[in-house]
Parts: C-alpha cells; sequence; structure tokens
C-alpha cells in the first residue's frame, strides 16, 4: 500500500465525510470475498483511515467451496482474509450462520411457499447486514460501516439520503430501500460513484487477489439455482401438489407444488393449449397454479407492507416505482397509509407484479423508500383478451 497524508484529501479516493483525520476515523468494512467489497477496503485503506475488514459466515459452506459466484462461504472468506492480508487491515470472521438461517432461508422457505416471490438479498441485508453488524461496527468504535453496494448517500435536509448508483447497470438502490434513516447516517458506500470497470481498475493496480473473480450471480445458499432443493431441505412434505386452472377455474392439469411456479411464467408449465398460457396467480390455500395469456398479467395498481420511507411522505404523491430489480421505474400515484401500508396506482398497467417482491419508490436518482408487494390490483380479462380496470 502506497503512503497517504491523511490530512490531505487524495484526487478519486473516498471521502467518507467525517469529522476529523482520516486516520482518526476507524471505518469497519464488510468483506464478502468480493471484489466490491475487497476494493471498498482497499481505497478506505489508501485514503488513511483505519480500516477493520468483517466477514460473515452465514451458512454450510461445505457445498458452497466448489460453487462459483456465492458469497459469505468457504472460498470467499478465505479470499476475505487474503485481500486483508494484502492491504494490512485487521480481518475478523463472524459465525452468523444461526440467525441467518432464522433470519432469512426460513424466510425464504415460508415465502414460496405462501405463493409469492422472495428476495432474500433485502431481508439478509434488512435483518442480518444492516442490522447486527452495524452494532458490531459501533461497538468496535467505528465511525461508519462501508460496504461495496453500487448507491450513493448524501446528506439532505432532511438528514442522510439514498440516491441510485452512477452506474446504472450495477445500481443497487432496489436492494437497499428497507435501510433506515438511522441506519443510512452510519453507512457509507465508496463505490456508489464509480462504474464497475473502474472498480476492476483499482483492483488490478492495487494487486488484490479477487481483482478478477467473477461477481456474484446466484442467491449464496442455492446451490446450482435450484431453489426447490433449498426449501425442500428446510420444509420437507411442504410442497402440496394440486391443480392448474384457467382463469374460469377449469382444470387443465397438475402439478407438484406451487413453490415450483412464479408470476409470469411462460415455460415449463406441463400445459399444452393452443395459445400461449403463463402463469398469473398463485393460490396457495387451494394449492392451485392459475393460468391464462398474458393479457391476464396486467394490473392497475398494488398494495405495500412493511414500507420504510426515507424522505416525508404522508399525502399521495406523484413518484416513479420499480417493482422487479431489473425493471425501470414507472409512474405511480402513491398512497401511504397507516401501519406501514401504502396504496400504488400506475399510470399505466403493469405485466407480471409478483407478491413477494419489492415495490421501491424513487424521485428521480433519489429513493424515498418502499416496502414489500403484498397484493396486485389485476385487470378484468375478457374472453376476447381485452383487458379493463376491475
Amino acid at each position: 500500500m502506497s503512503a497517504t497524508d491523511p490530512n490531505i484529501p487524495d484526487p478519486g479516493l473516498p471521502d467518507l465525510g467525517l469529522p476529523g483525520p482520516r486516520w482518526s476515523n476507524r471505518v469497519v468494512v464488510a468483506m464478502s470475498g468480493g471484489v466490491d467489497s475487497s476494493v471498498t477496503a482497499a481505497l478506505l485503506a489508501e485514503a488513511g483511515y483505519d480500516v477493520v475488514g468483517i466477514t460473515l459466515q452465514l451458512y454450510d459452506h461445505g457445498a458452497a467451496v466448489q460453487k462459483k459466484g456465492a458469497c459469505c462461504a468457504g472460498q470467499d472468506i478465505h479470499d476475505a482474509g487474503q485481500v486483508a492480508a494484502r492491504i494490512g487491515i485487521p480481518h475478523y470472521v463472524l459465525d452468523y450462520e444461526s440467525r441467518f438461517r432464522d433470519a432469512v432461508m426460513e424466510d425464504f422457505a415460508d415465502t414460496y411457499l405462501a405463493g409469492a416471490t422472495p428476495i432474500p438479498c433485502i431481508r439478509c441485508n434488512e435483518r442480518v447486514k444492516f442490522r447486527d453488524l452495524l452494532e458490531t461496527a459501533r461497538d468496535l468504535g467505528a465511525a461508519a460501516l462501508a460496504t461495496g453496494h453500487y448507491v450513493r448517500r448524501a446528506d439532505g435536509p432532511d438528514g442522510p439520503c439514498m440516491l441510485r448508483g452512477r452506474d446504472p447497470g450495477r445500481d443497487q438502490s432496489y436492494f437497499l430501500f428497507s435501510t433506515t434513516a438511522e441506519q443510512l447516517a452510519f453507512l457509507r458506500f465508496p463505490l456508489g460513484g464509480m462504474e464497475k470497470s473502474e472498480v476492476r481498475a483499482h483492483a488490478a493496480r492495487l494487486g488484490l487477489p479477487v481483482a478478477e473473480k467473477p461477481d456474484s450471480q446466484d442467491i449464496c445458499f442455492v446451490p446450482q439455482g435450484r431453489y426447490t432443493d433449498v426449501i425442500e431441505q428446510l420444509r420437507p412434505g411442504a410442497a402440496q401438489p394440486g391443480e392448474i386452472v384457467d382463469l374460469d377455474g377449469r382444470v387443465l392439469g397438475r402439478h407438484d407444488g406451487i413453490l415450483r411456479f412464479t408470476i409470469g411464467q411462460r415455460r415449463g408449465i406441463g400445459i399444452a393449449a393452443a395459445e400461449p398460457l403463463f402463469v398469473v396467480r398463485l393460490d396457495a390455500d387451494r394449492a392451485q397454479v392459475v393460468v391464462g395469456p398474458r393479457e391476464a398479467l396486467l394490473c392497475g395498481g398494488l398494495t405495500l407492507r412493511e414500507c420504510n420511507w426515507l424522505a416525508p411522505v404522508d399525502d399521495a404523491f406523484e413518484a416513479g416505482i420499480r417493482v422487479r430489480s431489473t425493471r425501470p421505474p414507472v409512474p405511480a400515484t402513491i398512497l401511504p397509509g397507516p401501519d406501514g401500508v401504502a396504496e400504488v396506482r400506475f399510470a399505466e398497467p403493469q405485466e407480471g407484479v409478483a407478491p413477494g417482491q419489492a415495490g421501491v419508490v424513487y424521485d428521480g436518482e433519489r429513493v424515498l423508500g418502499g416496502g414489500w408487494i403484498a397484493a396486485t390490483r389485476p385487470l378484468q380479462v375478457s374472453a376476447d383478451g381485452c383487458a379493463s380496470a376491475a
């Protein structure tokens, strides 16, 4: 590592906006073993901060050692340790396997069995990384907890604001909507203003052993992407077989469990039909998979629960909302209500909105907050395939 005067800001190196000289500020970095968190730790150390790396072991890593693109287990813990040694910072591994199973994996299984489509990465940030790890950072006397997420943080008149990452292809703000204002005040995201190519270049410049390591692709605790295997291990015998029915309730076939289906799915339904059929609804109580034409996927609005707001919201307001991590925000009217519930009315009908996913609300680049999609308001589809408001 090159020597750097901690009192003189260096162009291109992270300034976390903390009081006092950098060397007097301890920063804990959540190190997953990937290139992003490794570069975060390395840049902060190079900039003169007192950096401590912490890696969470989140699940049994026996099989995961051989899995490429995972995180928080096996080889990844080893890689994080190597990076810490390379940049000369202390590194600790904390066993969070039990709480990760209780807070994330169990919720993952229950959500699928209830006919919804979960996002365990958000639950992990919400219930483990940004709650327990943040407290650990404070216990270590840190002034901030830094992560490798591609999201930006700014101080505004109402407190800290969360902004989308500068690289639109890497922006991770959707996955951090449940971060509270109190947590955001303590968090820092040094990579939020960078593109991935810049991060890779820093990793090569600093000689990090993970400079060419592939990015994580799948859910960390789901080997080879077979999430049904994980659910059946967590809930043996819970996959209840049932009927595949059309919009009028006519039985078209049978299935081995609704956990094998997601809203909007077309392939693998197992029904031969003259026109393409899509999964439009999953009825856990009746163990039914409801299929229909593509028009039946359209909905005019949705209900959010467990809402978290990072800006003052009282009355109805216009904003953009993302209903999938891979989709851009679409115009909508947001009506906040009591007990963390909000109603959303789309300006134009949206297709394939799935309960269990997140609805994240934006004002331009700023994340206003969001919640979990609890229900949708589908449009009525007539026999000739025309959709209208219900």
